[in-house]
């Protein structure tokens, strides 16, 4: 077969956490949920990944954020007004395990929100406050196709008007 037989777009079921293809396991994973778009081209968990535009759309219906005003952590669901699912900006990696087998792992990429109306209300007050990059639906492709120097501009705080905070609630009272 042909070109034609290669997907366009895939979906796959990987591995939360960037495994890059020089770890010796997957335990790194827990350090690399997410990549600090300052330091993703230099910091040795990302550097292949973004320098090959190996770009990912994380799919989401909403993401959780601990919401610091009360004083106490306060988990909080941010999803968008509209109701629509969040595409997330991430990396992909493929990784060779020591039996042999191919894993696939991302990270979600993040930028600094200590100008943005909802998110800079997030986090505990000393810390630096930060957020995910949530893709307009409208930029996708532009994400997926970008070079490592053009996906630079794509990375820009979803407009606080378009989201909205809420806590959820389970039976019984909070989470």
């Amino acid at each position: 077969m042909g070109d034609e037989s290669v997907p366009e777009v895939e979906a796959l079921n990987d591995l939360f956490g960037l495994v890059p293809h020089w770890s010796v396991d997957t335990k790194i994973t827990k350090a690399t949920y997410n990549a600090r778009s300052e330091t993703v081209a230099s910091k040795p968990s990302f550097r292949d990944a973004w320098r090959k535009a190996q770009h990912c759309i994380i799919p989401a219906d909403v993401i959780f954020e601990p919401d610091w005003r009360s004083g106490r952590a306060v988990p909080t669901c941010i999803s968008r007004q509209d109701g629509a699912p969040i595409g997330l900006a991430g990396l992909w990696s493929t990784w060779r395990a020591p039996q042999g087998e191919m894993l696939h792992s991302y990270t979600m990429l993040t930028i600094n929100a200590t100008d943005h109306p909802l998110m800079r209300l997030m986090h505990k007050p000393a810390d630096e406050k930060r957020m995910v990059v949530i893709l307009p639906e409208g930029s996708y492709g532009a994400w997926l196709s970008a070079d490592a120097h053009q996906s630079r501009h794509l990375l820009r705080p979803y407009p606080a008007d378009l989201l909205e905070a809420s806590v959820p609630r389970v039976e019984g009272g909070l989470f």
